[in-house]
């Protein structure tokens, strides 16, 4: 048992509790447990090296016994993210930030490929509607505006404008769907 009462128990406890409620991918659960002792540890340097092999077991475990998969974590993620329209760059720049390996997020992204001809497009469609945007837009557009909004996205510039082409919603959604 370590110092101040962290031990296997109780990082165990903590793993669990968090993934109960969230999905994680193996390193982003390894950090958030590594905050959590930090936190109680107050830094002492010694107790929180004990404590970080403890967590490291305990994540190898997790991993190999598939509570912690981090290849379906990526994949829902990438799902997930490319119908709230963020742009495959930004998708796999996220993944990268929770820890998913190069290997992994490829394999995320061209997953998206398989469903959809040109998944960029069809986010960039979900980005218009959510935002407002292009067709999806009430009142007058304006053009270099709303083009800088999906540059900042992460959008390429021909995709911005092939739903910025668009006349109505109804052509922007048949556009994301490929038709």
């Amino acid at each position: 048992m370590a110092k101040d009462g962290i031990d296997t128990a109780l990082i165990e406890s903590w793993a669990l509790h968090y993934l109960g409620r969230y999905s994680s991918s193996a390193e982003n659960l390894r950090r958030i447990l590594l905050r959590r002792a930090r936190r109680r540890l107050d830094g002492d340097r010694e107790v929180l090296t004990e404590v970080s092999a403890l967590i490291d077991a305990l994540v190898a475990r997790y991993r190999s016994s598939g509570l912690v998969d981090d290849a379906a974590y990526a994949g829902a993620q990438a799902r997930a993210r490319l119908r709230r329209g963020q742009s495959l760059r930004t998708i796999r720049a996220r993944l990268a930030a929770k820890g998913i390996g190069t290997d992994d997020a490829t394999a995320a992204i061209e997953a998206l490929r398989d469903g959809v001809d040109d998944p960029d497009l069809a986010a960039a469609c979900a980005f218009a509607r959510r935002r407002r945007l292009g067709p999806y837009r009430q009142g007058e557009i304006n053009r270099a505006r709303e083009l800088a909004a999906f540059a900042r996205a992460g959008f390429s510039r021909e995709a911005a404008q092939a739903v910025m082409r668009c006349a109505g919603s109804d052509e922007a959604e048949a556009l994301s769907r490929g038709d």
